[in-house]
């Protein structure tokens, strides 16, 4: 999937990602993989339904920069979880991520699943515009195992 907005576009092309560039988002600017080891940035990718967000190069109308990227982890079926969603701070208040966001949600192999998580600790807002809610608990019987990024993403 290639799609375009102005000078932006968005593809699921796991072949395009950045590898590095998300990496390095995550590894330095984001609160919850902070630390993280290139193999396992690469790793996730390769077994994930990524969304890339990318300038276009003008001349020769093909992707150029990575700006914003996303995840989904998914059996295509009854579940999905997304996952690491970020939109480079330069790029920031062009909505970016609520593009990215309906794109992940019109998704064909997405619209069908009956659940689809995530966790924020800052960004509840943007989610719920898109039926995210947070669960009081009360009925779900929702438990996980939480492990600090800085005990699991130990290099060396």
């Amino acid at each position: 999937m290639l799609n375009r907005r102005g000078d932006y576009a968005l593809t699921t092309d796991r072949a395009a990602m950045d590898v590095a560039f998300v990496h390095r988002f995550l590894h330095e600017d984001s609160y919850w993989a902070g630390g993280i080891d290139y193999g396992t940035v690469e790793k996730s990718v390769q077994n994930s339904l990524c969304f890339g967000i990318f300038t276009m190069d003008g001349e020769n109308d093909a992707l150029g920069k990575q700006v914003g990227f996303a995840r989904v982890i998914t059996d295509y079926a009854t579940f999905g979880y997304l996952a690491d969603v970020f939109v480079t701070e330069s790029n920031r208040g062009k909505g970016l991520s609520k593009w990215m966001m309906e794109e992940i949600m019109a998704y064909p192999d997405l619209k069908r699943l009956r659940r689809l998580m995530l966790v924020t600790k800052d960004a509840q807002g943007l989610y719920e515009q898109y039926g995210f809610e947070i669960y009081d608990n009360e009925d779900q019987g929702l438990m996980g195992i939480r492990r600090k990024a800085e005990d699991v993403y130990q290099e060396g």
